[in-house]
């Protein structure tokens, strides 16, 4: 990169992505970044599969939403999640 400018709205929110946002992708190859699923078993955090992790989450959700109706889930967008991702969340 040679150069980043700011434009003239200089909103992250306006017509176009901060700094950060738009150049910030050095976090994908950082050494502290999860790449596998933990569960805390016995106060420790234990890698599990894809597919055991999924299915908690989901029996752990519908418990919730069991006990205390639809309106008790929430999820959380970032700026690191994909327009397409972030759209998802609203659905």
């Amino acid at each position: 990169m040679v150069r980043a400018r700011p434009n003239d709205d200089n909103s992250p929110n306006g017509i176009a992505l901060c700094v950060r946002g738009a150049y910030g992708y050095d976090y994908i190859y950082s050494p502290e970044r999860l790449t596998s699923p933990l569960i805390k078993v016995d106060g420790e955090f234990q890698p599990v599969s894809w597919e055991e992790a999924l299915d908690i989450v989901a029996n752990k959700f519908g418990k919730i939403k069991a006990t205390h109706g639809p309106d008790s889930l929430a999820v959380l967008g970032s700026s690191k999640c994909t327009n397409e991702e972030n759209y998802l969340l609203q659905k």
